[in-house]
């Protein structure tokens, strides 16, 4: 179930398009890394949380010789900009030792911007809707999971219509919730 949370600050100071990112890991202690990924965003004073999907256990794309990820979807409010928003993400994959030896390899953390309200950006280093997000599974999953009718800005598709399209038979499945529940022995395991 996704997990609604309150804003620590009042809404219409954060603005008021919604904003989803998607977090991926499969290096080290999977859930951890996004653990802290998520308190890093969280603890930034311009960004608000406003809900969280499951995690979900996902097969690599690309290069497949390599770890499944754990991936989970987003929502926030911010009154950043996507370039700023971006330039934090950015900033906060650093701190947690992002490090992709080629194109889809392994990574410790990884944290797209997929949409930012019904903005369509193209800059140089900076694409949103993210450009391969109708065509991926283990975004589709998650967002679909906490904003099913959120609208991708130029297919004019729900997320659950995007992913309901897909044809690909990629591997996504639940995992469980980001904080390990009490007494779980799942959380921070894999």
């Amino acid at each position: 179930m996704p997990r609604k949370t309150s804003p620590t600050r009042p809404r219409g100071c954060l603005g008021r398009e919604r904003i989803f990112l998607s977090l991926g890991s499969n290096v080290g202690r999977r859930p951890d890394n996004l653990r802290r990924a998520l308190a890093l965003i969280a603890s930034d004073p311009d960004i608000a949380v406003v809900a969280v999907s499951r995690l979900y256990s996902t097969a690599p794309v690309g290069y497949t010789a390599q770890r499944e990820f754990l991936n989970g979807a987003v929502e926030l409010r911010s009154r950043l900009g996507p370039r700023e928003l971006l330039r934090r993400l950015e900033a906060i994959e650093s701190r947690l030792g992002k490090s992709t030896p080629f194109r889809n390899g392994p990574r410790r953390i990884d944290i797209d911007l997929v949409l930012y309200g019904g903005r369509v950006v193209l800059e140089r280093g900076l694409t949103v809707p993210h450009s391969r997000m109708h065509s991926r599974r283990f975004v589709l999953a998650p967002l679909a999971e906490i904003a099913p009718r959120a609208v991708h800005p130029v297919l004019g598709r729900t997320a659950a219509r995007l992913l309901a399209e897909l044809d690909d038979a990629g591997l996504v499945r639940p995992w469980g919730a980001w904080a390990p529940a009490a007494g779980s022995g799942r959380g921070g395991q894999g």
